[in-house]
C-alpha cells in the first residue's frame, strides 16, 4: 500500500468518527446542560437554608442545617406572654388574645429639609436601625409660616411587620432604652385609647447599629407600636410581657 493510499484511509476514518459524534454543542445547549446538572445536585443535597437574621450573625449564633430562625421576642410571645394574657383577662376565644400588628418608625429632619444630603443620611441611618429600606415623607400641602412647600421632603419612615417587627422590639427594649441618658421608664399614659402606644427618642445613636463617628447629625425619632388590643390595659399588659419598662 502506498503512502498516499494510507493517508486517504486515515482521513476517511477521522471523518467517519466526527460524523458519529455529531456537531459540537452550541452555547445554549451547554447552558441547558449546566442548569440540568445543577438542578440534579440541589435535588440530591437539598437547598441551602438561609433564615438566620443579621442580628444573630452579629452575635455569632450559628443555626443547624435546616433550622429556622425565630425571633426571641416572637418565641416569648407564644411561650409566655400569650398564656399570661389568657390567664389575666380570661379570654374565651384564642383569637381574642391581643398581639402586635406593626411598628412604625418616623424620623424627621427638621430645618435641614432643603439639604438633600441630610435626607439621604437620615434614610441611611434609619435603614440600619430597622433593617428595612425607609420611604421619604413629603409635605402634602404648602405652609408658608414654616417655609414648607408642597411635596417638600420632611423626613423618612418605615413600617415593620412580622419577624423584623419582633427583632426591632427586642433590640429597643433590651439594648436601646437602657442606653438612654437618665432613663426612668416610658410613660404608661402614651396610649391612644385604642391599644396603640407611641414614644419618642431624642437620639438615634442609642441603637448599636449606628456608629457615632460616621454620622452627620443626631436625629430624633417617633416610634408607634400598633396592637390588636381593644383597650389600653390589654395593650399595656401585652407590652409589659415583652419587658417594656413602664415608669411607676
Amino acid at each position: 500500500m502506498s503512502e498516499k493510499e494510507a493517508k486517504g484511509k486515515k482521513g476517511k476514518a477521522e471523518g467517519e468518527a466526527k460524523e458519529s459524534k455529531g456537531p459540537p454543542p452550541t452555547k445554549t445547549e451547554e447552558k441547558r446542560a449546566e442548569k440540568k446538572a445543577k438542578g440534579k445536585g440541589e435535588a440530591a443535597t437539598g437547598p441551602a437554608v438561609t433564615t438566620q437574621s443579621e442580628s444573630q450573625r452579629a452575635k455569632g449564633v450559628k443555626l443547624a442545617a435546616g433550622e429556622k430562625y425565630v425571633p426571641r421576642a416572637k418565641k416569648r410571645y407564644h411561650d409566655v406572654v400569650r398564656k399570661d394574657l389568657i390567664e389575666k383577662f380570661a379570654y374565651k376565644n384564642p383569637m381574642q388574645v391581643p398581639k402586635l400588628d406593626k411598628i412604625v418608625i418616623n424620623m424627621g429632619v427638621g430645618e435641614t429639609t432643603a439639604d438633600t444630603k441630610k435626607i439621604q443620611s437620615a434614610v441611611r441611618d434609619l435603614a440600619l436601625i430597622a433593617g428595612q429600606k425607609p420611604v421619604v415623607t413629603k409635605a402634602r400641602i404648602a405652609i408658608s409660616n414654616f417655609k414648607v412647600r408642597e411635596n417638600m421632603p420632611l423626613g423618612c419612615k418605615v413600617t415593620l411587620r412580622k419577624d423584623r417587627m419582633y427583632d426591632f422590639l427586642d433590640r429597643l427594649v433590651t439594648i436601646a432604652l437602657p442606653r438612654v441618658r437618665d432613663f426612668r421608664g416610658v410613660s404608661a399614659k402614651s396610649f391612644d385609647g385604642r391599644g396603640n402606644f407611641s414614644m419618642g427618642l431624642k437620639e438615634h445613636i442609642v441603637f448599636p447599629e449606628i456608629d457615632y463617628d460616621k454620622i452627620d447629625t443626631v436625629w430624633g425619632m417617633d416610634i408607634t407600636i400598633c396592637t390588636t388590643a381593644q383597650t389600653d390595659d390589654e395593650a399595656q399588659a401585652l407590652l409589659a410581657g415583652f419587658q417594656m419598662p413602664f415608669a411607676k
